[in-house]
């Protein structure tokens, strides 16, 4: 079978045949018209809100969608998180919620093996995915609207169960850097399954980028860095060229030793709050790079009309 034959039924199939060593640009933009925005993962409680609301406002950067509560709702009492919410719609920013319990941090321990790993975290039974549901639906109740999803799975279920009226219309649903799309196709099977947005893997070239954006019309979210255990993969220095291949993109900002050890519950709060102050400063040089550089890329104010800014 020649090559260039795959390629064309590829392309026949809506899936671009070879990645985009061209390098286009991407037509495609925010309800705004703006290229990018500012994600801030981490965001472990109400503490480490505070500190980045105060921090965010020294330095005068947008920050527009909050990844938080990453060990599960079901860790902060109702007050917890109708603070947070708060604090987060008074600031005009996003709550994205990390529902559990899950793969990882249940009771199988598969996941936790260097092996097992290799399956994915995908969610085990439905007895877990009634218990995750269960944590959507009252992180619902208590103001918040975005959720982040670790299975293609739940993914369809929640999106069937708003079409039958069980669950609000109004709710986002991110897909998680751990569903593991790395090309076109799992891209667009992200996009079919009604996704909100999603995170590719964070090391792929900027041809490989492109060619994913080729296919979706969704956000996409970039990792400007990344923690050590998913590789350290600092990109700083892309960001115009994403910004400009991968629009609309968030940029997202994840320096840690781990996912599991900066956000376990039990995770030193004082280094939280340190590290999210740092997120911010790198989030400014970021910002001014690309103003230097690519001064036509437009970045959202804050607080743009198409969030899913909680309602507490």
């Amino acid at each position: 079978m020649k090559l260039d034959t795959v390629s064309k039924y590829m392309e026949e199939a809506g899936i671009p045949g070879r990645d985009c060593y061209d390098l286009p640009d991407s037509d495609k933009r925010f309800p705004d018209g703006a290229h990018y925005r500012i994600e801030m993962s981490g965001v472990e409680g109400p503490k480490v809100l505070e500190a980045l609301i105060d921090e965010k406002n020294k330095r005068n950067v947008p920050v527009h969608r909050l990844i938080s509560l990453v060990g599960g709702g079901y860790l902060y009492d109702d007050e917890e998180i109708k603070y947070f919410a708060q604090m987060a719609a008074d600031e005009d920013m996003e709550v994205i919620a990390v529902p559990g319990p899950r793969n990882g941090r249940d009771k199988g321990r598969q996941y936790t093996s260097s092996e097992g790993m290799r399956t994915g975290m995908q969610h085990r039974g439905s007895d877990e995915l009634r218990n995750v549901i269960a944590d959507i639906m009252r992180m619902y109740d208590l103001g918040i609207r975005g959720f982040m999803l670790v299975d293609r799975g739940l993914l369809w279920l929640v999106r069937k169960m708003q079409e039958q009226g069980n669950l609000p219309e109004d709710m986002a649903f991110k897909m998680s850097v751990w569903t593991g799309v790395s090309a076109a196709g799992g891209a667009k099977l992200m996009e079919d399954l009604g996704a909100s947005s999603f995170n590719p893997i964070a090391d792929l070239p900027l041809p490989m980028l492109a060619s994913i954006r080729k296919v979706v019309d969704i956000p996409i979210d970039f990792y400007i860095w990344t923690f050590q255990s998913y590789g350290g993969t600092n990109r700083f220095y892309e960001a115009n060229d994403v910004a400009r291949l991968y629009s609309p993109c968030y940029f997202k900002f994840e320096p840690e030793t781990s996912s599991t050890e900066g956000y376990a519950p039990w995770a030193n709060i004082d280094h939280q709050i340190d590290l999210m102050r740092k997120k911010i400063k790198w989030a400014e040089f970021v910002i001014n790079f690309i103003k230097e550089n690519n001064p036509e890329i437009k970045l959202s104010d804050q607080g743009p009309s198409d969030l899913y800014i909680p309602k507490p």
